[in-house]
């Protein structure tokens, strides 16, 4: 005998699952505009670039550095030429708090209460060192790139997307409240 579920078997069944964190659902977050696949691709990806968070936070900020030079001139290791940075303490503290900070993003995708409270602290430390807006943007391209180097051929069109959406999303927070 086969069964069918109605529309309210459906929606009961559905709720199921978003509690137990499953759903086929692909409605974006009414908040972030992030689809549950696209949270799913970049947490996906991130486990692949955080196995080793000192190194890609290092490789992070010698890009971004390469990218917008003066932007080395907003840390204390402004004098520090790059070929010398990979052995400041300094410079490899920062890199791994950036990487954790990227992390706490990835990590609270789910949770939009916590990733607002995140993404204003940030803003609110980042505002009052002077950190142009457009400093943001030019860290989004680094860290695009950084994912493209890391993730090789997992790098796939749709992690290009997701990252650049949720990138987008927390810089957009970010800037909103400085």
């Amino acid at each position: 005998m086969v069964t069918t579920m109605g529309p309210i078997g459906i929606s009961r069944m559905n709720k199921v699952l978003n509690l137990l964190g499953v759903s086929h659902s692909n409605e974006p977050d009414p908040e972030t505009g992030l689809t549950r696949k696209e949270k799913h691709l970049v947490e996906r990806s991130w486990n692949l670039v955080k196995t080793n968070l000192k190194a890609n936070g290092m490789e992070l900020f010698l890009l971004l550095f390469k990218e917008c030079p003066e932007a080395q001139n907003y840390f204390p290791f402004r004098d520090i030429p790059l070929d010398e940075l990979p052995n400041n303490g300094k410079f490899k503290a920062h890199a791994v708090t950036v990487m954790y900070s990227i992390g706490s993003i990835v990590d609270n995708l789910n949770e939009n209460d916590v990733l607002i409270g995140l993404l204003q602290k940030n803003a609110e430390s980042h505002s009052k060192r002077g950190i142009p807006e457009e400093a943001y943007w030019t860290l989004k391209k680094c860290m695009m790139q950084l994912l493209k180097n890391k993730l090789g051929p997992d790098f796939s069109k749709e992690v290009e997307e997701a990252w650049d959406k949720t990138l987008t999303v927390a810089f957009t927070v970010i800037i909103k409240n400085f």
